[in-house]
């Protein structure tokens, strides 16, 4: 009986928090201690709201759920609770959320028989350690020489790949050098907002590579508007531009004007004389910028240093 109490209670929680968000990230939860899941619940709070549990409950309650409200807005994220997964339930932005995640990561040494997250590299450079145990770096093939007394790596070197088990010999190795390569905290599975569920990755597009990618999208109904002479808005300063060109090509070989073509025309027939006009223009800037420094220079003058 106490047992099926505990069940309806977390039911009844899991289905409060349905009610209320309609924004949740699904998140991968291997190697992360209590006390940090500790750190992480104390952070995200009061605007988000991390709940753990069996798949199998949670997969019951969230059915249960869809069929007692008729809605299956939720019903996107069941396949994704698989392994030891969890759901943060937020109303706050996810960027920000997802930023507050990224905080919690804890450095772990490398253990026997775990896989890899990512690639672990030795520099190269003295270790401390001294030579009787050379063995290690012998095992594993890493280059090594006598300096000082103590043991030196003579180059960089890649030990371990991502996917890849580590091994007795790299565990004591990096244990020995003192190093945690590996860190683990909540990892993003998978994100969910108003009924649809998105990869994670998609929080990773930032406002300017939206921008860019419009940018490109346009240039590219230009290209293609011009080339094929088909109309469009994208394509209207292009097809301003390449009239005008034209307008003014004509002007330039007939005897047909306009006040623009006038002043090109000008510049065809009297070139010298903007071309003494450039340096001018560039010159005047200078000019008093040099004025400025000999009146503070003056202004200087007016001081001794032993007034």
């Amino acid at each position: 009986m106490a047992a099926l109490a505990k069940k309806e209670k977390y039911h009844a929680r899991l289905c409060s928090y349905l009610d209320k968000y309609d924004k949740a990230f699904i998140v991968y939860a291997d190697n992360v201690g209590s006390l940090q899941f500790q750190h992480i619940r104390r952070a995200l709070r009061p605007q988000s709201i991390i709940l753990m549990g069996k798949n199998t409950m949670m997969k019951r309650s969230i059915r249960l759920y869809c069929e007692q409200t008729g809605s299956d807005k939720w019903a996107p994220i069941l396949d994704e609770l698989v392994g030891n997964v969890g759901i943060i339930f937020t109303s706050g932005e996810m960027a920000d959320v997802k930023a507050e995640i990224a905080k919690h990561k804890k450095g772990a040494a490398a253990r026997v028989g775990i896989v890899a997250p990512c690639d672990v590299h030795i520099p190269a450079g003295p270790t401390g350690m001294d030579p009787s145990q050379t063995s290690f770096f012998q095992a594993l093939g890493i280059a090594t020489k006598i300096n000082k007394g103590t043991i030196e790596i003579t180059s960089n070197v890649h030990l371990i790949k991502p996917g890849d088990k580590v091994g007795s010999s790299e565990a004591a190795l990096l244990a020995k050098l003192g190093i945690k390569p590996f860190q683990y905290g909540l990892a993003l599975k998978s994100v969910f907002e108003n009924g649809q569920l998105f990869d994670a990755k998609i929080l990773d597009i930032s406002d300017e590579m939206l921008m860019q990618s419009v940018s490109n999208g346009i240039q590219t109904v230009a290209a293609v508007s011009l080339a094929t002479h088909f109309a469009t808005l994208a394509a209207v300063p292009h097809a301003l531009i390449n009239g005008y060109k034209n307008v003014l090509a004509i002007a330039m070989e007939t005897a047909y004007s306009f006040p623009k073509a006038d002043k090109v025309k000008d510049m065809l027939k009297n070139p010298g004389a903007y071309a003494a006009a450039a340096p001018a223009a560039a010159a005047a800037p200078a000019a008093k910028k040099e004025e400025k420094k000999e009146e503070s220079e003056e202004e200087d003058m007016g001081f001794s240093l032993f007034d």
